[in-house]
């Protein structure tokens, strides 16, 4: 299927590793021209690279500005990305680590700033700075990518069910403006288990807690899902993809969920 989005810049944050890199390589091979964020130069030189090989069949450039995108001088550093659109994105999708786990009665307000600057605010400046654009412009996809918690929330992961709920609430309202009639969708994508370093990271400490084998609890949590394995991140970056075709004109304000059956309710 043709996406119909050849030839668009997009910015996709958090992009040299994981879920935010597998939305950076399906926009690609689409022939979307990618300017590529992650604080890790090493990293998202090394995913530039990647990508930049990818992109000699369709024909796409591929641009990566290490920088803090939660930061003020994070955000201008993408935009004034040399070769790049300016502010002038046809497509965004933001992505952040998540806020670490633990118990809410140790997270201090600085805690709770850093959960919220990170993943509510970022995000909104980022829509606030590019969607009135591709609503001139008539075209526009934002993809936000938060968390299955949203919909389940998980008790160690408060930091993350407040500040991404408060996202999802703010694009309920937005992405129903008038910015619906003029060509441009907000969406959010929500992952579940998917097989990425963060998940890793994550099995390992709750092996080393529980006193197992990392493999142990890795086939353990793969068989509460009813699709029997974790997720890929080429697989989100395919759902991604779409979200920010052409063909994806009629769903905005939507949360999608990619978590292999996890969930249980029916809405």
């Amino acid at each position: 299927m043709d996406l119909g989005i050849a030839g668009k810049w997009a910015l996709v944050c958090g992009a040299s590793k994981g879920l935010g890199y597998g939305c950076a390589l399906a926009l690609v091979r689409e022939g979307v021209n990618v300017v590529i964020n992650a604080r890790n130069a090493q990293s998202l030189t090394e995913a530039a690279a990647r990508l930049a090989a990818e992109a000699q069949a369709s024909g796409a450039k591929v641009i990566a500005v290490a920088a803090d995108i939660t930061t003020t001088a994070g955000r201008d550093a993408v935009f004034a990305a040399a070769g790049g659109p300016g502010r002038d994105f046809d497509i965004v999708v933001t992505n952040a680590g998540g806020p670490p786990t633990g118990d809410f009665r140790d997270w201090d307000r600085d805690a709770w700033i850093k959960a919220v600057d990170a993943n509510m605010l970022t995000p909104i400046e980022l829509i606030k700075a590019t969607v009135d654009g591709m609503a001139a412009r008539g075209f526009g996809r934002i993809v936000n990518i938060t968390s299955s918690a949203v919909k389940a929330p998980i008790d160690i992961l408060g930091l993350s069910n407040g500040a991404r709920s408060g996202l999802t609430g703010f694009v309920a309202g937005a992405s129903r403006s008038a910015i619906a009639g003029r060509g441009v969708t907000i969406n959010n994508l929500l992952p579940g288990k998917f097989d990425t370093d963060r998940l890793a990271a994550t099995v390992s400490a709750a092996a080393s807690k529980a006193g197992k084998e990392i493999e142990d609890v890795r086939r353990a949590q793969q068989a509460q899902i009813p699709a029997g394995r974790y997720g890929t991140a080429q697989e989100f970056g395919a759902i991604c993809a779409f979200l920010c075709s052409t063909h994806a004109a009629y769903m905005t304000g939507q949360n999608i969920l990619a978590d292999g059956g996890a969930y249980p309710g029916t809405f």
